[in-house]
């Protein structure tokens, strides 16, 4: 995560709120970043994949 993207993300932000509540905002800015990567770097499943990964939970 860059400085900025950190400003911008505390400037969206009510005029209160709590750390947690900004932790919260800011796992869930990594989380979309760390998919974004995987997808260009083609570390993921298609939807095939995933249905037999998944199978044994699927049923």
């Amino acid at each position: 995560m860059k400085k900025t993207q950190l400003l911008e993300t505390i400037q969206d932000m009510p005029e209160e709120f709590s750390v947690d509540e900004l932790m919260e905002r800011l796992m869930i800015i990594q989380k979309i970043e760390e998919g974004q990567e995987q997808i260009k770097s083609g570390k993921f499943y298609t939807e095939e994949e995933a249905k037999q990964k998944l199978g044994k939970w699927l049923k």
